[in-house]
Order: structure tokens, then C-alpha cells, then sequence
């Protein structure tokens, strides 16, 4: 099992250059690994795109391995925790938070950063399986627990007729995946509007759920 870091709360001038600094490497570091691969990216060519010593790295992480994870918990287990806490504070229909979450998934994850560092998960995984373990843990497992728990919301207050999406709540985020691979490899021969896509599907999952059971 991957190992979890804990990255280092380093010396600056002050809070924000720290901060400016971290995504300048993050950034780099994504570009890096897209352009090199993991397996082939060194973090002498981070640094170099990032504009810092590569000592500077090691302020901040002590490994590419960390690097990686620092791309999962900052670039999209951060914006997670955000929408986390906004959405379940919402005393809105479960239907509603799903909404405020493809919102947040068409807008926050595919048409940005955060899409890439999917993309790169998703290029390595096979190879370096513990990459796998470091997005599971931190963007994953929380995504899911948030997504059955608005499923039992719904399930409890009787907007839902079954559990289906409280036992598989892969369900939900399934398309976004579809608009990943197919943006990255066919958009160009066949494009597909993201947003209409996935509201066709939460369309689909709310008539299949809330359908009386014949």
C-alpha cells in the first residue's frame, strides 16, 4: 500500500509566495508527466519548467512518487472537500445535490487541470499501481462517500424508491469518465457536448430511480 506523505509547511516570505510556489510545481509537474510519463519524468526537468532549484522540490516533497500525490490532494482532493462541505449543507432534494455535483464536475474536473491529472492516472495506473492507491485514497473514496451519502438522503426522505445508487455510486460519476476518454481520444472525429450529456444522464438515473417498482 502506497505510503501518505506529509508535505512540509516550508519557510517563506510568506503564506501566499509558499502557496504561488507549490503550484508553480504542481503545475510543472503535471506537464512533465504528460509530456514525459511518469516512469521517464525527473524532477530536474520539473524544477527547470517551474523555474526553482531543484532543491526547492524537496522543501516541499520528498519523492516524484509524492509529487504524484500532491497533484491528487491539492489539484482535486482540495476542490472535493470544497463541495463536500457545500453541498451537504444544503437542505436541498438529493436530486438537487447531484445537480450542484455535475455542475461542479463539468466545471471544476473536465474542462480543466484537474481532467489531466486524470488522464495521467488513467495513462500509468497499470504501470505503477500505486498511483492508483494515491488517487483512490484521496479523491476516490471521498467522492464516493459523499455521493452515498446524498443516495441515503434521498433513499430516507422517500425520493429515492431503491438503494441502487447507495450501493454503487460509481454510477453517478460514470459518465464523466465516458467524457474524459472520449473528449481525450475521439472529440475531434465525433464531439459530444459534455454538459447536455450529463444532464441526459442524471435525467435517466432520476426517472429510473424515482419510477414506482412495477
Amino acid at each position: 500500500m502506497a505510503k501518505r506523505h506529509t508535505f512540509k509547511k516550508t519557510p517563506a516570505r510568506n503564506e501566499s509566495d509558499r502557496q504561488a510556489k507549490l503550484q508553480a510545481i504542481l503545475d510543472a509537474a503535471l506537464d512533465v508527466f504528460l509530456e514525459n510519463g511518469f516512469a521517464e519524468a525527473r524532477l530536474d526537468d520539473v524544477a527547470a519548467r517551474a523555474g526553482v532549484a531543484k532543491g526547492t522540490i524537496y522543501l516541499y516533497v520528498p519523492s516524484k512518487q509524492a509529487l504524484f500525490e500532491a497533484l491528487a490532494q491539492f489539484g482535486i482532493g482540495g476542490a472535493i472537500g470544497t463541495i463536500e462541505q457545500r453541498v451537504l449543507a444544503l437542505d436541498i432534494p438529493a436530486e438537487e445535490q447531484l445537480k450542484a455535483l455535475f455542475a461542479f464536475l463539468r466545471q471544476e474536473v473536465l474542462g480543466t487541470r484537474r481532467g489531466d491529472i486524470v488522464r495521467l492516472l488513467l495513462r500509468e495506473a497499470s504501470r505503477f499501481p500505486e498511483l492508483a492507491e494515491i488517487y483512490h485514497r484521496e479523491v476516490i473514496s471521498r467522492g464516493l462517500e459523499l455521493l452515498r451519502t446524498i443516495a441515503e438522503r434521498g433513499v430516507a426522505r422517500g425520493e429515492f424508491r431503491s438503494d441502487e445508487l447507495v450501493r454503487f455510486p460509481q454510477l453517478v460519476v460514470a459518465p464523466g469518465l465516458v467524457a474524459l476518454l472520449w473528449t481525450s481520444l475521439f472529440q475531434h472525429l465525433e464531439p459530444i457536448d459534455v454538459g447536455a450529456m450529463l444532464e441526459a444522464h442524471l435525467a435517466l438515473m432520476m426517472k429510473a430511480l424515482k419510477c414506482p417498482s412495477s
